[in-house]
Order: C-alpha cells, then structure tokens, then sequence
C-alpha cells in the first residue's frame, strides 16, 4: 500500500503525532492544577532549599507553571501553563486563575527541555497587569533571581529592588534564575472550563466564583498553609 518513501514518512509522522494528541487530550485544566499542587508542594518541603517563608509571607502573587518546555536551538519555542493566586486584602489567598507563560529567557540547554518555574510578586503593580490580561517578566515590573532558604535576609540589594522573584526546577535542583521577556497571559478558555463562561480574572480574585474544584481549592489551600508556617 505505502510502497514510496514518502507514504512511509506520512505513515511514520502521523504514528508519532497520535501518542502526543493523547496525552494532549488527557491534559485538561485539573490536571493543570494538580501539576501546580505538586510542584509546590515538593518545593516546600525541601530541606533548606524552598523559597523563603518571610518572602511567602509578604508576597502580594504567586505564580507555578509546571513543565514549561524548550524545543529548538537556534529557532525555538517555549511554553508552560499553570496557575497564579493573588493575596487578598484580608491576607487571604484567592482562588487561581489559570495562566500560560511563553517565549523570554529561562536559562534553559539547548535541544529539548522541561522546567517549572515559580514567579513571586513583590509589589501590587505587577498583580495589577496580569489581571488586565497579560504581563511580561522584565517589561512591566523588574525581576531577579530568587534566594532559597530559611529567610531572605541574605538577599542582594538588588534583588531586594526587584518586583519578581523568579525561580526554576530542572532535573531536580531548585534555584533562584533570571527570567526576561516570559509573557505571562491568562488563560481565558481554561478558567471557563473551570468557573463558567463570562468569569474575569478579577472575580476570581475577589471571591466571586463559587463550586471550585478540589484540585484547584488545593492549590489556594498550600499557599495557605505554607504561608502561615
């Protein structure tokens, strides 16, 4: 039947391509959120290398997007999905809006790669943009590797001047890195599927949804938790 080489090739492409369009399929949004809990979860619990409780504490925004992948050398891509909370006025975390970061500078190797990343916004500005629909790491507030540990006293003076603190997890080490250019963006069509047509970022935030998945409650529940160590 596939008796040319290029038939072959069609043959071989579309064998490959249907694995992917599984997984891609078994993918939906709670999935998401529970990638989030763990990636969080796992973060947190290492001895003397998390994020800094005192950092936690004053954080005004925290983002995780799990598995943000690299392909390419040269020409490339990158992109990751996840969830972001905001601190609400009463010191309470809110329920999270799916995000999805792309492109800017990751300190990832060449060829292919995965790595989750964890964004914690230092100042209001920074919340007040995402929640207008997108924000770019580096662009729109300054950025700078994060430090790990008890505290955050052995902080730089200019990473105390940063906005964002920026961490990443590949292969098992976790670290403070530089991150310009990512664009952070809500997911509008992920946050539908989860709270309902119509649902903004900012009702999210403020309370205004109601029925939350457990999966997604976990997540505004870890940051509660480890918050309040």
């Amino acid at each position: 039947m596939f008796k040319t080489p290029l038939h072959r090739l069609l043959l071989i492409g579309v064998a490959l391509l249907l694995p992917a369009m599984a997984v891609h399929a078994e993918d939906p949004p709670l999935v998401r959120a529970k990638n989030a809990v763990r990636v969080l979860s796992e973060i947190m619990e290492a001895p003397d290398k998390s994020i800094p409780q005192d950092l936690l504490r004053d954080a005004k925004a925290i983002a995780v997007i799990p598995d943000v992948l690299k392909v390419g050398f040269v020409f490339g891509g990158r992109r990751g999905e996840g969830l972001i909370s905001v601190k609400s006025p009463d010191g309470t975390w809110s329920n999270p809006s799916f995000v999805t970061v792309t492109g800017g500078s990751i300190g990832f190797q060449a060829g292919v790669s995965s790595t989750d990343v964890v964004l914690v916004f230092r100042t209001q500005r920074g919340v007040d943009s995402i929640v207008n629909g997108k924000f770019t790491v580096g662009a729109d507030a300054a950025a700078a590797a994060g430090p790990v540990g008890r505290t955050a006293t052995a902080s730089t003076d200019a990473q105390m001047k940063a906005e964002i603190y920026s961490y990443s997890r590949s292969r098992g080490l976790f670290a403070g890195v530089a991150i310009d250019g990512a664009a952070l963006r809500i997911d509008y069509d992920a946050n539908e599927a989860i709270y309902g047509a119509g649902i903004t970022p900012r009702r999210i935030f403020e309370g205004g949804v109601s029925n939350v998945p457990g999966p997604v409650v976990d997540f505004r529940d870890r940051l509660e938790e480890y918050t309040s160590r």
